[in-house]
């Protein structure tokens, strides 16, 4: 197996996923950077070249956990991403803040997730990987990985059902508001 074909294969993805779990591009860098090396370091002792994407991933979401490990004992914390709003037509504006603010709520939910619920949700719901897949990368059973993931998705369905009324608009447009303007919300 070439190094160089692996990495042009796998880099995007692995990427993507460590960009997602850390959210700081450099952090993300230096990660994906620490993975590529190890791979290439393992790559001859890989004994079941069918398995080489979920060894991939595993080496990276050790990574990120040692990354976050650290980072708690430092307490060291994250830091809150904000994206300027470019000025554009009004109507689509408005549309374009909705669709955010609903994202923002939505990825806020499951910030508050633990570790393990938001990882399986973003390695099947967001990266698109099977339930085998995903057993692979975290090291579990295949039933334990459709255990985690029902449990997430159900506790971040509960979080948004509390927090949360969606509707959808005169455009068709889904929104979120919060429950009660009172009460602190996360939308």
């Amino acid at each position: 197996m070439d190094f160089w074909e692996v990495y042009d294969q796998h880099y995007g993805r692995v990427r993507q996923f460590v960009l997602a779990s850390v959210k700081d591009e450099w952090v993300a860098d230096d990660l994906l950077q620490e993975t590529f090396l190890r791979v290439q370091a393992n790559l001859d002792s890989l004994k079941d070249p069918s398995k080489l994407s979920s060894w991939i991933f595993s080496i990276a979401h050790n990574l990120c956990r040692d990354h976050f490990r650290k980072a708690r004992r430092s307490s060291a914390h994250e830091r809150v991403d904000q994206d300027d709003i470019e000025i554009i037509e009004a109507s689509s504006l408005q549309q374009e803040l909705e669709q955010r603010q609903m994202g923002q709520c939505v990825q806020n939910l499951t910030n508050l997730l633990s570790e393990s619920e938001r990882t399986v949700i973003h390695l099947f719901d967001i990266m698109d990987f099977s339930h085998q897949e995903v057993a692979e990368i975290l090291g579990i059973t295949v039933e334990n990985a459709k255990v985690r993931l029902h449990r997430a998705r159900k506790r971040l369905r509960s979080m948004l059902e509390e927090s949360c009324t969606f509707e959808t608009d005169k455009r068709n447009v889904l929104t979120c508001e919060p429950v009660e303007p009172t009460k602190p919300s996360t939308c």
